[in-house]
């Protein structure tokens, strides 16, 4: 499988899922992450400010920085190549690029979602 690098802004934890004014944009990516874990992903994180060296060290993403700035964090590497940055994958990025089955959400029995109309079907 595929090993994916997420090299992320300056933020208080490790996740930025931290303090009393969460971002709901990075509660939700942790849990992407977490999914796409649990399907077998290798994913890494990434803090700039817990991690400077590991900035520095990497050339595409010092270079990256050198010329556009914190402004192209998060940047997301795929085996070393850059895949999105500026900004966070959707859950559905994630499992194309790791060749992973989105889940399908699971219409409630009865629902007009699975061919019922109230759960008798005999309308």
């Amino acid at each position: 499988m595929k090993k994916i690098a997420i090299f992320e802004p300056a933020m208080c934890c490790s996740t930025g899922v931290c303090g009393v004014d969460v971002d709901q944009q990075l509660v939700t990516f942790a849990a992407d992450v977490d999914w796409a874990k649990q399907q077998g992903a290798r994913i890494e994180r990434f803090n700039l400010s817990q991690q400077p060296m590991v900035f520095a060290d990497n050339a595409i993403v010092k270079g990256l920085l050198e010329r556009s700035g914190e402004d192209a964090l998060p940047l997301i590497l795929i085996d070393g190549e850059i895949a999105l940055a500026g900004r966070y994958p959707q859950r559905a990025e994630l499992a194309r690029w790791l060749d992973i089955v989105p889940e399908t959400p699971v219409a409630a029995p009865g629902s007009s979602q699975d061919g019922c109309c109230g759960g008798g079907c005999a309308c």
